[in-house]
């Protein structure tokens, strides 16, 4: 059994981060099959140059959450663990964790894609991305909590 990365271990930014992501998300895209699904890579792995743990983030965006329940059987066949205890603190989410296997470790967030969960996720990542000083003040942020 592998184990899972320290919580508070940072590690410098790897440009293979976004390599793996794609892997996953074509992984993904073969379990959810027909289903229209949209799959992005968010948190500090998905900005190019940020420090982060080494856990790739996903954020599933699906029309309704009922698709995802369909999938839990083939995500749990496929290494995900469904965490549904966190659903009474964020409700309009699944979440699923994979630690073990190729190529690495992952969270995924299924929500209602277009919700506000949606939309902010990918609004900091991309607010992270197209600003240079504030993801470098940001990873200074994660550095002194760390």
């Amino acid at each position: 059994m592998s184990a899972i990365p320290d919580p508070l271990e940072l590690s410098a930014y790897s440009p293979m981060w976004p390599a793996v992501f794609e892997i996953e998300r074509e992984r993904l895209t073969r379990i959810f099959g027909a289903d229209a699904v949209w799959i992005e890579h968010i948190g500090s792995t998905a900005v190019p140059g940020l420090g982060a743990k080494p856990i790739i983030d996903i954020l599933l965006g699906a029309p309704e959450l009922s698709i995802v329940e369909r999938k839990i059987a083939e995500l749990t066949a496929d290494g995900y663990r469904y965490v549904p205890e966190f659903e009474r603190s964020i409700p309009q989410r699944r979440y699923f964790v994979k630690a073990e296997g190729h190529p690495g470790y992952f969270h995924l967030h299924a929500v209602v894609k277009d919700t506000p969960f949606w939309r902010d996720h990918l609004a900091f990542r991309d607010a992270l991305r197209a600003d240079a000083a504030l993801a470098d003040e940001y990873g200074r942020l994660k550095r002194r909590l760390a």
